[in-house]
């Protein structure tokens, strides 16, 4: 992720995003802006959802041995 912000923070300016598109006020340059902003915060968030994922496994002991699966 190429942004510093932390997951909440990210959803947090996507939809400050979202709701400039949806009030309208904006001109065709100003809202292609937004909307490229907005696309790079949610592919943000998706990588972000992802490696949390990823990071969530249950360690199971079976037969003395520990066993890493995905949750």
């Amino acid at each position: 992720m190429e942004n510093n912000l932390n997951f909440e923070e990210t959803m947090k300016e996507l939809e400050k995003v979202v709701q400039a598109l949806e009030n309208g006020e904006l001109n065709l340059d100003e809202s292609i802006k937004e909307f490229e902003k907005g696309m790079k915060l949610s592919k943000d968030a998706s990588k972000y959802l992802e490696d949390a994922e990823k990071k969530i496994t249950i360690l199971v002991n079976k037969d003395n041995e520990i066993k890493e699966e995905d949750f």
